[in-house]
């Protein structure tokens, strides 16, 4: 079941503590950046968080799950309500060595938190593989499209309506799309971010991303 992780209550851009019977307001932070909340989405194993720094604009996210695939998912979510057409970059980096090659970085967009939800995802796996991922409707079964170039450690995903293309490659580099998928049913707000699954229900995935950029898309005139 999805949870939020705040002990503040946001009023008028400030956060009021309980102390002593009295509230206290204090200015409010972002402290997950650019996006709005985290929790996880599906079953997932105790010590799942995400850790945002302002210094070095680097999300640090861990997080555990069977897997992200078939009809449900399991895995730790940061995630921002968009409406519209959106893209999202980030560099991937894992944090450490594992026996799960397929482990799951990735820049998501879901329909809702549930975990049979309709979504895409640009996927950057523990053995290099790298995929669009998408389920069309709630709880169908998820296809992929794979990249050409394994481990590219720059993925953006891109929707523009019901088209969804994801680009990698490396920093510095021109990213390369994939094939577009046009047939995922997509009703505004999306909720837009970054994930980890550990592929095993029992064990946690540590991954950083870095160099993040989430562009809402102004429509076509």
């Amino acid at each position: 079941m999805f949870s939020r992780k705040s002990s503040l209550l946001p009023i008028c851009g400030l956060s009021l503590v309980m102390a002593m019977g009295f509230a206290v307001a204090l200015p409010e932070t972002n402290y997950l950046g650019i996006f709005a909340n985290e929790g996880s989405v599906g079953v997932t194993p105790p010590g799942c968080k995400a850790h945002y720094s302002a210094a070095s604009g680097e999300y640090t996210i861990t997080g555990g799950g069977a897997n992200m695939w078939a009809t449900t998912d399991a895995f730790y979510f940061v995630w921002k309500k968009v409406f519209g057409d959106v893209s999202l970059t980030a560099d991937i980096k894992w944090v450490g060595t594992s026996a799960a090659e397929h482990r799951k970085a990735v820049l998501i967009i879901r329909q809702s938190l549930d975990p049979g939800s309709s979504y895409a995802d640009a996927v950057s796996h523990g053995n290099g593989l790298t995929s669009l991922q998408f389920r069309g409707a709630a709880n169908e079964q998820t296809y992929q499209v794979v990249a050409a170039e394994d481990g590219p450690s720059r993925l953006r995903i891109v929707r523009k309506g019901s088209r969804i293309v994801m680009y990698s490659g490396r920093p510095g580099e021109e990213l390369k799309a994939t094939d577009p998928v046009e047939f995922i049913s997509f009703k505004d707000p999306v909720y837009v971010g970054l994930g980890v699954c550990s592929h095993v229900a029992t064990t946690l995935e540590t991954a950083i991303f870095s160099n993040v950029k989430l562009e809402e898309i102004a429509p076509a005139k």
